[in-house]
């Protein structure tokens, strides 16, 4: 194995850039457990960088739980190294209708993430800890100070045109030319959806969904009246189109609405070609498509991937996505580009709230504007590398052998599989008695009956003992449950 030279990025040391380099050949499973990993010498000589370099580069795999070293013999992949585990394989729903989410349930999953007590691996929030504050903070307080009238006005349904210029120079990183005329400024992510679905639908509809779902998207189902087709997917490739274009031949499908890019909660991410395809069937059959695509930044390597948008000739993609994951959650920013059915859209936005608020929209652009905004997502993938890493290393170490656990590229959640007969919902109880958070996989079920012995982990949390001991203390209860069930089946 020969690795070619690096060169120092501006806002990253020159060992962590090493240390990415085989971190990710051992996420990739290039590097497989046990293996010896190059030598000190070898690897200096190979990326042109000093013995120092390289040997703090192995420390902090070290400390990663990724590698281990072996006196007079050298560095090896850990025995529990990631490659361990294995994934869930795709996914097989039941074709039931939507059903009413466990409302007092996911109202107590989001009090449970207000809690300063509670370990937060239950909702997908963002690590605020991770995002700009003191930089978002100094330019609202001047946006206030300079421009207080504008600040306090009602603002077009479109939105501020200076934050939708910015979001249209960003979606040339997606692959998508947009003029900020065709960009609707939103309440985050989830209005954008509600609205999108709201244009192209009526009640009784059906809407073509990954499985599992995003769980606020199965509410807003609900809460319209339509009715959900599941679709299997596989938690690397996305949804089956195969199944997808059966569904097309016999089943009068509305819209098709899923997360292009690292989905919640498999983490899934279409690569270019099954994009292009996916946008050659949706054109056969005349079918619109909405687009999340809130976690398309987060990307660990390569290039950010495309949106499903940037393959759409004849505008029936409804793209939305949101600064929510990778800014602010609480300046609720989204936006939504919804081709030919913007002005549907933005009819439904006017009538609702009128307009999103001025004054966080000002602050948004002002971000995006100043040049900082790539420095940060940078920082942040990195972030999010290493605690997904770490939290995937953990499952492996503390949990039981036959958990089954998703390897994502990207975004910041992780999806469990515990063997048939899992109670993840008395997981989910059992977690949170020990002041831990955590989501069970039947909320992500638009039949309520699948992914029961599934839950999912947000590792957005950045590490610390404190988390290293509730994921021993998560495994623990896994164990418990699975002796239990074992004890429970002896005839």
């Amino acid at each position: 194995m020969k690795l070619s030279p690096i060169t120092l990025e501006a806002d990253q040391v020159l060992y962590e850039q090493v240390a990415e380099r085989l971190q990710t050949l051992i996420m990739e499973g290039t590097l497989k457990a046990g293996d010896r990993l190059p030598s000190v010498r070898k690897l200096r000589q190979q990326l042109s960088v000093s013995m120092s370099t390289v040997l703090e580069a192995y420390r902090l795999l070290e400390d990663r739980g990724l590698v281990t070293v072996r006196p007079q013999s050298g560095y090896y992949v850990k025995s529990t190294a990631l490659n361990v585990l294995q994934e869930p394989a795709i996914t097989i729903p039941t074709t039931d209708e939507a059903r009413e989410i466990d409302t007092p349930l996911s109202l107590r999953l989001m009090l449970a993430a207000q809690n300063p007590e509670i370990v937060q691996l239950g909702t997908a929030l963002p690590a605020l800890s991770l995002m700009p504050l003191s930089q978002l903070n100094r330019l609202t307080g001047k946006i206030l100070r300079d421009r207080p009238e504008y600040a306090h006005a009602y603002a077009s349904p479109l939105g501020d045109e200076g934050l939708r210029t910015e979001i249209a120079k960003r979606m040339l990183n997606t692959g998508c030319a947009v003029a900020p005329d065709d960009l609707l400024i939103t309440n985050g992510a989830s209005e954008a959806l509600y609205f999108s679905l709201q244009a192209v639908t009526q009640p009784g509809d059906t809407v073509a969904v990954q499985s599992p779902t995003y769980h606020t998207v199965l509410e807003s189902l609900k809460k319209l009246n339509l009715k959900a087709l599941t679709l299997p997917t596989h938690p690397r490739d996305g949804i089956s189109l195969a199944h997808l274009e059966a569904a097309l031949q016999t089943q009068s499908i509305k819209v098709l609405l899923l997360v292009s890019n690292f989905s919640n909660p498999l983490g899934s991410c279409m690569d270019d070609d099954k994009k292009k395809q996916l946008m050659t069937l949706l054109n056969r059959y005349d079918v619109p498509l909405i687009e999340d695509d809130v976690y398309g930044e987060l990307y660990f390597t390569g290039d950010r991937p495309k949106a499903i948008k940037a393959f759409d000739t004849e505008h029936r993609v409804l793209y939305c996505s949101s600064l929510s994951k990778v800014l602010s959650p609480g300046l609720r920013i989204g936006w939504c580009a919804a081709g030919r059915y913007q002005a549907a859209v933005t009819g439904h936005k006017s009538v609702t709230n009128l307009s999103t608020a001025i004054a966080p929209q000002l602050t948004a652009a002002a971000f995006l504007a100043n040049g900082g905004f790539d420095r940060h997502l940078r920082q942040l993938r990195r972030a999010y590398y290493e605690q997904m890493t770490r939290m995937q290393q953990a499952i492996a170490d503390y949990f039981p052998a036959e958990s089954r656990v998703t390897r994502p590229n990207g975004g910041h959640v992780l999806w469990v599989e515990m063997p048939a007969g899992f109670d993840a919902f008395a997981f989910y109880k059992a977690a949170l008695a020990e002041n831990i958070s955590v989501v069970p996989g039947f909320m992500f079920s638009a039949s309520g009956h699948d992914y029961c012995n599934c839950f999912r982990l947000n590792t957005a949390v950045p590490w610390s003992d404190s988390l290293d001991q509730a994921m021993q203390t998560l495994g623990q209860l896994a164990k418990k449950q699975l002796a239990q069930q074992w004890l429970s089946d002896l005839p």
